[in-house]
């Protein structure tokens, strides 16, 4: 049997006993800080990968948005080092970060985590362009620019955060949790699910939160992107509430 198949799944079916709660059952742990935990995928699905699991918290119920400060940026610069520790092992043609929320995300623990996965064949960087994460800008410090995408990979609504200066880990980390706290209470009512995805870019270190619905049947079918026609009055309701 696949022993994907055997993944637990408490997102929907909140009776299912959490894993990742159980901290003394867990195994084949890389590394850890305070209650972060980064350790190899028991449920792996993907051939030829090295599948990890970055448990973010021991709460739960929790949620990126709602963390401190300080343990956020543990996170984020915890999450950014393990995943440049992978990339730099050279045993992978490319490595991808990212996190799952919410019914609609494709995830299926509710207890905050985040993925590492190095691939032995496949090169994340054939799918993606530097169009992708242009857009309007929300806001803009020397070295990390935070705007909303006028060319979505997915479309309509994605926020995009670029850190050139790799010393901006916590305006990065500050972008992205004000990106996921606006998606969940003042975007759209029936928001309750994104994906946090990570991407390196030269020397470029990119963040982009996007919300997630049902998809489009035109992405769906044909990989059309749609563009929304008000992003830019979303631009400015983040700036007014955050900015």
């Amino acid at each position: 049997m696949n022993i994907g198949t055997q993944k637990p799944e408490s997102i929907r079916n909140t009776a299912t006993k959490c894993p990742f709660c159980e901290r003394e059952s867990l195994t084949d742990i890389l590394e850890e800080k305070g209650d972060i935990i980064w350790l190899k995928n028991k449920y792996p699905v993907l051939a030829d990968a090295f599948q990890t699991v970055l448990i973010e918290t021991k709460d739960c119920f929790s949620e990126l948005s709602e963390y401190s400060k300080d343990h956020l940026y543990a996170l984020i610069d915890f999450g950014l080092q393990a995943w440049e520790k992978t990339i730099k092992s050279g045993d992978y043609k490319s490595v991808i970060f990212f996190k799952n929320h919410g019914p609609f995300s494709g995830g299926t623990l509710r207890h905050p985590h985040m993925q590492i996965i190095g691939f032995k064949e496949a090169d994340y960087h054939e799918n993606i362009s530097a169009s992708q994460f242009e857009g309007i800008t929300i806001d803009q410090q020397k070295g990390i620019e935070f705007n909303i995408s006028t060319k979505p990979k997915m479309g309509f609504y994605e926020l995009n955060i670029l850190m050139e200066d790799q010393g901006k880990t916590k305006e990065l980390a500050d972008y992205i949790q004000l990106s996921t706290h606006f998606l969940l209470n003042h975007f759209n009512k029936n928001c309750n699910s994104y994906n946090l995805f990570f991407y390196r870019m030269d020397e470029t270190i990119i963040a982009k939160v996007v919300p997630r619905f049902a998809a489009s049947p035109l992405y769906v079918g044909y990989s059309f992107p749609q563009v929304a026609s008000n992003i830019d009055v979303i631009a400015e309701k983040i700036k007014s509430l955050y900015i």
